[in-house]
């Protein structure tokens, strides 16, 4: 299957790169000094289990979408409309949109936006770009994504890759179980600078990210959403991220750290924007979203 990633990110090239590396032709598209190491040397896939380096396409133009039959949209949030104007023009008629994004509602704007069918998929993954062309995978990998009519093949096709598929039929619920994990981690990694496992053991950290997810858990049942499973046991699914990736910092905290635009207002401050249409107040979710638009503020540098 010929393969487009939008976004080459650390989440972009590492799905890509496992995709590539089962022998689908793949096109990464991203920022200019990964685009260039990545011509030159190929994508350097350095995983939990081993390290290849890949042969791959890349570009720095939405245009290198054309001729894919499947796209793979890891941009951030705050890019969809942009990177949604981009591709346009050049997607195939038939090709096939996946969101592979945090947040919950970027399929739904991708649709309206493209007039094309766009499937939504949760992502988790620890992963860092370590370098240009050269992503770092630290642990986990597997991918949620929903009923479709293709969901069997895409599925097929990433399992064939080495990477765990789900497919489920509560993809609504799925996304804002993923929304809740960020809203209690994201932030906090962010502020401090810190991985999972440091962070977990910081005074009265448990007690926020328990009032974080009292909020999440407020809003998701005013919008009427099921989340998979019984919602007493996200506490349950939120710790377990420090024992899973212990060495991982969020996506939130590695952009603050290299001067970008964070994805905030589509984690916390989708909270606090949906409790405001409810009337449901969302104090913690409101500093922690607070705090880093202060330090974005401070330390956002053009790119």
């Amino acid at each position: 299957m010929r393969i487009s990633v939008m976004g080459a990110g650390a989440v972009g090239c590492y799905y890509g790169g496992m995709l590539a590396r089962a022998g689908h032709p793949v096109t990464l598209i991203g920022r200019a000094a990964h685009v260039e190491a990545m011509q030159r040397d190929g994508l350097l896939l350095d995983t939990a289990s081993f390290q290849s380096r890949v042969p791959v396409q890349a570009s720095t133009e939405a245009s290198a979408v054309r001729g894919a039959q499947l796209v793979l949209l890891c941009v951030k949030s705050t890019d969809t409309e942009d990177a949604a104007a981009q591709m346009a023009p050049h997607l195939e008629p038939d090709a096939l949109v996946f969101s592979l994004q945090n947040g919950v509602d970027n399929a739904e704007r991708l649709q309206t936006l493209l007039q094309h069918e766009v499937a939504p998929a949760l992502v988790y993954v620890a992963a860092e770009m370590a370098g240009p062309g050269h992503v770092k995978h630290h642990g986990r990998g597997e991918l949620v994504i929903g009923l479709s009519t293709h969901s069997e093949a895409i599925a097929a096709m990433f399992i064939a890759a080495g990477v765990s598929v789900e497919i489920s039929g509560n993809v609504v619920g799925a996304l804002w179980a993923k929304l809740i994990l960020n809203c209690a981690w994201n932030a906090l990694s962010a502020i401090t600078q810190q991985a999972y496992g440091e962070l977990a053991q910081g005074k009265g950290v448990p007690v926020l990210q328990q009032e974080v997810l009292n909020e999440c858990l407020a809003v998701a049942q005013a919008e009427g959403v099921t989340l998979p499973g019984d919602p007493a046991a996200m506490w349950g699914t939120i710790e377990a991220v420090a024992r899973t990736m212990p060495n991982q910092r969020s996506s939130t905290a590695q952009d603050l750290a290299r001067g970008r635009r964070s994805e905030i207002d589509h984690l916390n401050g989708h909270v606090i924007r949906r409790g405001e249409v409810h009337g449901i107040a969302t104090p913690a979710n409101r500093a922690l979203h607070t705090l880093v638009k202060l330090i974005e503020s401070r330390a956002t540098k053009p790119v």
